[in-house]
């Protein structure tokens, strides 16, 4: 059997009629820049997640890079983020000549230690940007709390956490400016790059539709200097189409979550994630953590049979060549290396067929010898 980490074609079959559709009209229309299609689609997709704007850009990157700009930064202002998570957070600091500064992981939900923020802040400190990794809030009570001591603003990088909520409130709601990702295997994913900027306040909503159009309110008068990064008709009828499904489409993702966990409890070797009782949790990845030295012997065991899997991430971002200037050693974050040497992500797609996850667990079971 064949199990992949995540299944495009078989999201696309599903709603193949009303997705053709939806692009061939964009194509009749011939409106491919910011039309109201994108604007429906913002107004929705801010709806979703209890925002009062939501600001669609090309990528999640541009999402976070476009949130900074937004902020009139200085050269050599520092920004805490976690050095466990994908490139682009730490990516978009150093790009604007802003100091990324790291703080480590809480081993249990991977996500960055807000008592590790305390100790990361400095009088240069002008933003903390949290990651809400694997569809798990991080501990914005607790973030939102020392942030606003400092009178520091926050981003929060949303890109695998849509649709989730901490305390009982939307992701957006936690953070000044939260930024998304609809790269193609997100929750909610585009048919290519597309992502979104989510904010309640009106000012910086104005200021970055500006930076989106090369930093121009209207047609070659220009207040800042901006770039190009529109979500374009066709991303934005292909995420119209798939939005109303998400809500059942994390739900398909907790419900294969949850029969993970009974079936991989009290392996020896194995720990499945852990839900914070505060989080409700999407599941954009199911990683699990495995003894180190059994990771990659348990990943060609799965791969033998058929089963995909991935890891996210195998190395921390402070040991990466691109960010050796930072002066970072192996040891300073502990917990985001460990964490490298041992994530295992399963496939949990709400896509997945009972007898292939069924499958995957036998599989995992069996390479420990519980099968």
């Amino acid at each position: 059997m064949k199990v992949a980490i995540a299944d495009l074609q078989a999201q696309y079959a599903a709603l193949k009629d009303e997705m053709d559709a939806a692009v061939l009209a964009v194509l009749a229309s011939g409106q491919f820049g910011l039309s109201e299609g994108v604007a429906r689609f913002e107004e929705a997709a801010a709806t979703v997640c209890g925002a009062r704007h939501g600001i669609g850009l090309n990528s999640g990157t541009d999402a976070l890079l476009l949130s900074l700009m937004a902020l009139d930064l200085e050269p050599g202002d520092e920004i805490v983020t976690t050095p466990f998570t994908f490139v682009a957070t730490a990516e978009v600091i150093a790009l604007l000549g802003l100091k990324p500064v790291f703080a480590d992981i809480d081993p249990v939900t991977f996500n960055i230690d807000p008592a590790a923020v305390i100790r990361a802040l400095t009088p240069r400190t002008r933003a903390v940007l949290p990651v809400h990794l694997f569809g798990q809030m991080a501990d914005m009570r607790e973030i939102t709390r020392i942030a606003r001591e400092r009178d520091l603003p926050v981003i929060g990088d949303a890109a695998q956490a849509i649709g989730c909520s901490h305390h009982g409130k939307t992701v957006s709601s936690w953070s000044l400016l939260t930024t998304l990702s609809f790269f193609p295997t997100k929750n909610l994913g585009a048919a290519g790059d597309a992502g979104m900027i989510l904010t309640d306040d009106d000012a910086l909503a104005e200021k970055i539709r500006c930076l989106r159009v090369h930093g121009s309110a209207r047609q070659y008068h220009y207040r800042y200097v901006g770039l190009c990064s529109r979500l374009d008709s066709i991303q934005a009828a292909v995420l119209s189409v798939k939005l109303p499904h998400l809500d059942d489409w994390n739900e398909a993702r907790r419900r294969n979550a949850a029969y993970y966990d009974a079936q991989l409890s009290g392996i020896d070797g194995l720990t499945p994630p852990c839900r914070r009782s505060e989080n409700v949790h999407t599941y954009h990845q199911y990683t699990v953590r495995v003894a180190v030295g059994r990771r990659d012997a348990l990943r060609a065991f799965l791969a033998d049979r058929g089963v995909a899997s991935g890891i996210y991430y195998p190395g921390p971002l402070h040991l990466e060549e691109a960010y050796r200037y930072l002066g970072y050693r192996e040891g300073d974050f502990p917990e985001a290396e460990r964490a490298a040497r041992e994530v295992l992500s399963l496939p949990v797609m709400p896509e997945l067929r009972e007898d292939q996850r069924e499958y995957v667990a036998r599989s995992v079971r069996a390479f420990f010898g519980k099968e």
